[in-house]
């Protein structure tokens, strides 16, 4: 097969998968328009068209579908194949494409990531911010981040971040006047700053527990983010109580910056884990990395 053919079928899996062409231009280093012109030569070349366009999405048409379904699988087994010649290197070798909550990428991976990179010079680490529950199989990722009580069964997972705590925080500004809550069920009568679930689009009830059972509440107010570290910014500057991670509150409530109540209240959650598809053939440059992220008590 000529290679401007082979060209054409690469850019078209690419488009097809990111859904856009804009991203999959981004993933070669190419202009939006060359990769859409690309894909145009492969639609006259075949004489059908793959993709429908619009101004706000890449939708593919049957011809399209099929052959994604048809040739996916195989440059798949291509790039697999590629890839397993690292096992013949010296020093493992490769990219590895995590997807994580903020939170964990800040505090859990890259204290660990940070110390492990100098030491693999040939492996490339890319950290994909989503605070939803992505299908790391979809959108090809090699490995995802979740606490345990989210998992998938038919994925393998790797504990690499202790148990953690919420925390209730607010500043002296806010509570200036204000009775502090003394239970859970105190908050409706404070401005809260809502977390927005990416994953269902709802609104998280803060949970507590007491004497082991469990409390969870509506909370309201002005504010609402799905960022844990935009919801502490408006927290110090006096906007309401949040439910934020303990170890990012620490140090403001050291310094005073920051209240915290209903400590007694707040149960462990369990802590993050590394999942990745069972049947992923691991690579040396996994394997290593997956060994300097987990959790050793």
């Amino acid at each position: 097969m000529p290679r401007d053919n082979v060209n054409e079928l690469v850019a078209f899996l690419a488009v097809a998968r990111e859904r856009s062409f804009t991203k999959a231009a981004a993933k070669f280093g190419l202009s939006q328009s060359a990769m859409s012109h690309t894909v145009r030569q492969l639609e006259a070349r075949l004489g059908v068209r793959l993709l429908t366009r619009t101004t706000r999405a890449v939708s593919l048409t049957d011809a399209g579908e099929r052959l994604l379904d048809g040739i996916g699988p195989h440059f798949d087994e291509i790039e697999a194949q590629v890839e397993a010649l690292g096992d013949l290197r010296d020093k493992p070798a490769g990219t590895i494409r995590i997807v994580a909550a903020d939170y964990a990428i800040k505090y859990v991976l890259w204290p660990k990531i940070r110390t492990f990179l100098p030491h693999y010079p040939d492996i490339k680490v890319e950290l994909i911010l989503d605070n939803g529950l992505t299908d790391i199989v979809t959108e090809r990722y090699d490995a995802g981040v979740r606490m345990g009580e989210h998992l998938a069964k038919d994925m393998i997972s790797a504990r690499i971040g202790p148990d953690f705590c919420l925390a209730v925080v607010g500043s002296p500004a806010y509570f200036a006047g204000r009775t502090k809550p003394a239970h859970p069920k105190d908050l409706v009568g404070h401005a809260c700053i809502n977390f927005r679930l990416p994953s269902s689009g709802g609104l998280y009830a803060w949970e507590f527990e007491e004497d082991g059972r469990e409390i969870r509440i509506r909370v309201d107010g002005q504010l609402a983010f799905n960022n844990t570290f935009e919801s502490l910014e408006a927290t110090l500057d006096g906007f309401g109580l949040a439910y934020i991670p303990e170890e990012i509150i620490l140090p403001y409530v050291a310094d005073g910056r920051l209240i915290r109540v209903l400590q007694e209240f707040s149960p462990p959650w369990d802590g993050y884990h590394l999942y990745y598809p069972s049947r992923r053939q691991s690579s040396p440059a996994f394997v290593a990395l997956l060994d300097a992220l987990r959790h050793r008590v």
